[in-house]
């Protein structure tokens, strides 16, 4: 029976979009085979948010199997590849069904890895390929007109001054800046120790700018921030003004209320930091596989999409000054 409205409103949904296994052998095989490889995720480090889209998109493989009553040893190629279709047809993004298919890829890894299948058949479909658009990047006077327009005389000026100041000397991501810890930053040494994706740890220089702005924040600004705590201790190093740990959506409010102060264009968001971060260092001289490390890339492919950013500033430049452009 249906007592309320959220209730009704799920009752209404197509099983494949809930997520839900059918209380079948078909679908008490695939729920175990999400536990597993939910379990596996973990021990390979990844992040959260990364594994439950993992989780959910092998979600809509099992509930779409267990309606033609296959289970996931049983897949083949050929019907792998109409679940693939499906989804194209049904109006799934290029970007999205590459996403997909790198879940089911990883989870059919687990599978060859204990054994219960002899290949990896999703290897053997191509992904579709897609229009990567080139990412928001600041020039240098924007950043500084960004980062010097911070002012630092209250607590949570100094916060921002020095939250920023580190996202673009280090090129972090929003989720390693509020995983920073007391512990994470060191002054004299003028490093600091990132936690990044896939429990990957790298040691990035910190420029002269953020550590004198770090170092004001660490004197007088957190410890006032930590104060206001309720005499709970936090040892994040980035703080609320109530003493808590700062999330993803604080960071993204705090940078477009700088950018709206300095008269920054929009568009800005903390990941523009990172881009601009990776290509001041190519367009400066230095070589992709340090700014891959410096970064935290697993892999080179993702530092070189820096590359088409400085060729495509080039082309304007080329376009500009050469008399048979």
């Amino acid at each position: 029976m249906i007592v309320d409205g959220a209730a009704a409103s799920t009752s209404v949904v197509p099983m494949h979009e809930r997520g839900e296994l059918p209380p079948t052998h078909c679908g008490s095989a695939w729920q175990f085979d999400l536990d597993r490889f939910e379990l596996a995720l973990r021990r390979r480090g990844l992040a959260d948010a990364t594994r439950r889209a993992y989780v959910a998109d092998i979600s809509q493989l099992a509930c779409w199997s267990c309606e033609r009553d296959l289970q996931s040893t049983a897949l083949d190629l050929r019907t792998l590849r109409r679940f693939v279709q499906q989804l194209s047809a049904d109006g799934l993004a290029a970007s999205s069904l590459a996403r997909k298919l790198a879940s089911v890829r990883t989870f059919y890894s687990t599978l060859v890895e204990r054994g219960e299948v002899s290949q990896n058949i999703a290897e053997l479909i191509t992904s579709p390929k897609q229009s990567r658009d080139l990412p928001r990047v600041l020039n240098k006077s924007e950043v500084l007109r960004l980062l010097d327009g911070i002012p630092s005389s209250t607590p949570l000026q100094m916060r921002d001054r020095a939250m920023f100041e580190l996202t673009y000397a280090c090129g972090l991501r929003a989720s390693e800046l509020i995983q920073l810890d007391t512990n994470s930053v060191d002054i004299d040494e003028e490093q600091v120790r990132v936690e990044g994706k896939g429990g990957r740890t790298r040691f990035v220089p910190v420029g002269e700018h953020a550590v004198r702005s770090l170092r004001k924040y660490l004197d007088r600004g957190r410890p006032m921030l930590q104060g206001s705590g309720n005499g709970q201790s936090n040892a994040s190093l980035f703080l609320t003004k109530s003493g808590r740990q700062l999330q993803p959506s604080d960071v993204r409010r705090r940078l477009q209320t700088c950018l709206t102060q300095a008269g920054v264009a929009a568009g800005v968001s903390p990941h523009s930091l990172r881009h601009s971060f990776a290509t001041h260092l190519l367009n400066g001289g230095a070589d992709l596989r340090s700014v891959q490390e410096l970064l935290g890339h697993r892999s080179i492919s993702a530092t070189q999409i820096y590359t088409r950013v400085e060729s495509a500033r080039l082309r304007v430049q080329y376009g500009k000054a050469h008399p048979r452009a």
